[in-house]
């Protein structure tokens, strides 16, 4: 027995010598086993690597840059530290150094089609655009009206698409409002009120927050809470002010008016945002015969547009409902149900195809078709993951459609931070987004599977989507170019109002942008109460490093909330020299890659400069000016709306640590409907 067992000894060392020398020999990862049986070079270079990971985790990508530089000193063909250099780079906004890394060690045969697929994505990210009207959408899933011959609702007519990933259906045929989540699980269920809803057409999301339902069959509209509880009607049975005789589709404009098509009437209803009856529009003008089916109208700009399914054709008319012009003409359509707007853009179901209208030419194409079958689509609307839901009330189906190189190539999906402090329990950051950097919001524990050594991982817990939180760290950036001189007043007042704001702001900053950046201030919003732009230390310049502000900026988010924004308060001006050290590009991408929400709020009326208009056109954020009529507290709200495609893991580990020394790999797969996505990274566990 002693000889069998000292027998399996050797074997079992001469196994793992052997083991160690291929890893060594493959360039890849057998350094870091962790295993004695290396080269000094091979050991230094395991230093050096293991200290860069950890800093990469930490946020600090410089120094984890320099880490990996000191380790391919050691290994200069090492796959997995160029790898690991790539990500570094790609996170401190310098893509294309960080592509030429990753193709380097892809020709060599490293990465498969996983890190060709990354390479691919990253590459299409940098010089195209997402949104393209003329673009088809094709099915990547469907959810049914019945399951396992069991009803889920009966005869959907119109979506309402939801921040978190959810989706408002209206059911026509069930008399009720279904909220349902990205996998087709019903979430809640909304009869309407006591006596319930009695064949509701439509349903839209006034600017307060609210839902707004209309009942054709009541001849009413039905008011409910952002939550869904029923609130009053509005209107009721006639011919009258304020009276409907089937009321079908509604849209809201930018001064919170409610429109309201009413078939049985042959007209469009108007009332102001507390329900109130305004006027009726419709009848007979000069030039125009008067509206003979009206059903779907949007409101765009200063005009309202209305589709009318007994002359196959769309109306443009003004706020007031003074008639403008025939935007497509006579039999364009063949039976037009609602018109929405999206991305300023017309979006109109008619039988069975979604049409994109241009509201300045008219021109039309189609950007969906349900097919041959017998079919009608009755409401069409993007949601927050690119998606476009359609509602099929004959088919009793919601049609989930995407753009056809989105499901070619899948998800994005990025291991983005490992926490193993407290190994063998261990935390994830995992985010998901689509190829075009737009985040996969609503994700649930059942749409991922992770694993370690490709084996599942256990007492896995699914702990949170970045999306549901309700705090936020924001960064006030503030002019001190010589652009921005006597503009104290408004400086002050800005600030002043957006602390005012900032109840949901856990750490607020303030940057000064001189010649030289610095950090003025850290801490609660309740500080700057009495902000005096006087106050700072950073004198007036007249040459401000934008690019080393922005990085500065950014450095001191990195590491706070998952919901974080930069807020620039300036006069919308740059110097020649404001981009030398950094691209404009390269800190797009800095932002961009480390989700960074960028606002810019105006003192003046004077256009911006370009690199202010490239940033927030190439970031997620918007422009402000600070005395637009619906004030500055919409700023953090607009924050805190944005998604997040970020999502919380913990598992308990299986994996040994040979004291910490070892590289522990972990591996994730995300799966939604017909598209998926999967990233591999690795990690070190404490010292020991």
């Amino acid at each position: 027995m002693k000889s069998l067992f000292k027998g399996f000894i050797f074997f079992a060392l001469s196994g793992l010598f052997f083991t160690t020398y291929a890893f060594a020999q493959s360039n890849t990862a057998g350094l870091f086993s962790g295993e004695s049986f290396r080269s000094a070079e091979e050991g230094f270079a395991a230093q050096e690597f293991r200290r860069g990971v950890q800093a990469y985790y930490r946020g600090s990508f410089n120094e984890s840059l320099m880490q990996f530089e000191k380790a391919l000193n050691y290994l200069p063909d090492d796959s997995l530290i160029m790898d690991w250099l790539g990500k570094a780079y790609y996170s401190s906004g310098m893509e294309a150094t960080a592509l030429s890394s990753w193709a380097r060690i892809s020709e060599a045969g490293y990465g498969g089609l996983l890190l060709q697929n990354k390479i691919e994505i990253v590459r299409e990210r940098r010089i195209s655009s997402y949104f393209n009207r003329e673009e088809r959408f094709t099915e990547s899933g469907a959810f049914p009206g019945t399951y396992n011959g069991n009803q889920i609702f009966s005869g959907p007519i119109s979506v309402l698409p939801n921040n978190n990933g959810t989706a408002w259906v209206l059911a026509y045929g069930s008399n009720e409002l279904v909220e349902i989540n990205v996998n087709g699980t019903v979430v809640s269920r909304i009869t309407g009120p006591i006596n319930g809803f009695d064949r509701p057409m439509d349903i839209i999301r006034l600017s307060n927050g609210k839902l707004l339902v209309s009942e054709s069959a009541g001849d009413r509209l039905a008011l409910f809470s952002r939550k869904g509880r029923f609130e009053k009607y509005i209107g009721s049975k006639g011919r009258g002010l304020g009276e409907f005789l089937g009321p079908q589709y509604m849209a809201q404009d930018s001064r919170n008016n409610i429109y309201v098509s009413d078939y049985g009437n042959s007209r469009i209803d108007v009332f102001d945002k507390d329900g109130n009856p305004l006027f009726f529009f419709g009848s007979s003008q000069r030039d125009f015969e008067g509206l003979r089916g009206p059903t779907g109208i949007a409101c765009l700009n200063d005009s309202v547009f209305v589709c009318d399914d007994v002359k196959d054709c769309i109306y443009e008319f003004d706020r007031a409902g003074n008639y403008r012009r025939e935007l497509c003409g006579e039999k364009t359509f063949s039976r037009p149900e609602s018109l929405k707007v999206w991305n300023d853009f017309l979006v109109l179901c008619d039988t069975n195809k979604v049409i994109s209208v241009d509201p300045d030419s008219g021109a039309t194409f189609e950007c969906v078709r349900s097919g041959s079958e017998p079919s009608r689509l009755t409401s069409a609307l993007p949601d927050v993951n690119g998606n476009v839901l359609v509602t099929d009330v004959k088919t009793n189906e919601v049609y989930v459609m995407s753009k056809m190189q989105e499901l070619v190539g899948g998800l994005f999906v990025q291991i983005e931070k490992v926490d193993s402090s407290k190994f063998p329990a261990v935390n994830l950051e995992i985010r998901v987004e689509n190829r075009h950097r737009s985040p996969v919001v609503g994700l649930r524990e059942n749409n991922f599977y992770i694993t370690e050594q490709k084996r599942p991982v256990s007492k896995l817990k699914f702990t949170g989507a970045s999306s549901a939180n309700e705090n936020c760290d924001i960064t006030l950036v503030i002019d001190r170019s010589n652009y921005a001189k006597g503009y104290d007043e408004e400086i002050n007042s800005v600030v002043r109002e957006l602390v005012s704001s900032m109840d949901h702001v856990s750490t607020l900053r303030v940057l000064s942008a001189g010649k030289v950046p610095a950090l003025e201030y850290k801490g609660s919003p309740a500080g700057l109460k009495m902000f005096n732009v006087n106050g700072l230390k950073t004198p007036l310049a007249e040459n401000v490093p934008m690019d080393l502000v922005l990085r500065l900026a950014a450095n001191e988010l990195i590491n706070g909330e998952k919901k974080r924004a930069l807020i620039f308060v300036s006069a919308g001006k740059t110097g020649l020299t404001a981009f030398e050290k950094y691209s404009l590009a390269e800190s797009c991408a800095y932002l961009n890659n480390n989700h960074i929400y960028v606002a810019s709020i105006l003192v003046n009326e004077s256009v911006p400069d370009e690199e202010f208009d490239y940033i927030i056109k190439n970031t997620p954020g918007k422009e402000y000016y600070m005395y637009q009529a619906e004030g500055l507290g919409s700023v953090v709200d607009d924050l805190l709306d944005e998604p997040t495609g970020l999502y919380t893991f913990s598992y308990i580990s299986a994996l040994s640590t040979n004291f910490g020394e070892k590289y522990l790999p972990v591996e994730v797969e995300t799966y939604l409907l017909n598209r998926s996505g999967r990233d591999e990274t690795g990690y070190f566990a404490p010292l020991q």
